[in-house]
């Protein structure tokens, strides 16, 4: 998946530039509140639920305080991923015990011929291998500063 391909999943009626959650539960729900917003999701309740079972098999923060809080359901009728970001952080419960500060809600229809939804997740997280990109993202004025810093990282 290309990092243009990516951006196709996301935009700037899915990107919240200061998360106003301070915990774990809210968060989810903010978040989801968004992708509700910003696609055609049919249930708010039902993915709010799958992810918060997802999270309870363990959280999806990985270090470096970033998290990629994701699942299927039939609620979702297509590939739709929102960013955000809290500059004061969340507890998010992962391994390294420090607060997140990045989030990518990744949400996909159970039928994902291409496999879209797992590609999205590696190609976010490939490009957040890189400090200085997370760095930046968190600095970026708006979706569009964001987009272009996706856009130049490396492969």
């Amino acid at each position: 998946m290309t990092v243009d391909e990516l951006l196709a999943h996301m935009g700037p009626e899915l990107f919240v530039s200061e998360l106003k959650s301070k915990n774990k539960s809210d968060l989810l729900e903010e978040l989801t509140d968004r992708a509700v917003a910003g696609s055609g999701i049919r249930d708010r309740e039902i993915v709010l639920e799958m992810l918060r079972n997802r999270e309870q098999l363990g959280s999806t923060a990985l270090e470096r305080g970033v998290a990629f809080p994701h699942g299927r359901s039939l609620a979702v009728p297509r590939l739709t991923i929102v960013a955000g970001r809290s500059s004061g952080g969340v507890d998010f419960e992962g391994e390294d015990g420090k607060l997140t500060h990045l989030f990518f809600l990744i949400l996909a229809p159970p039928q994902d011929p291409g496999n879209n939804y797992l590609q999205a997740l590696g190609k976010i997280a490939g490009l957040l291998r890189d400090e200085a990109v997370k760095d930046r993202l968190m600095a970026a004025a708006d979706f569009d500063g964001f987009a272009q810093i996706l856009r130049e990282c490396k492969p």
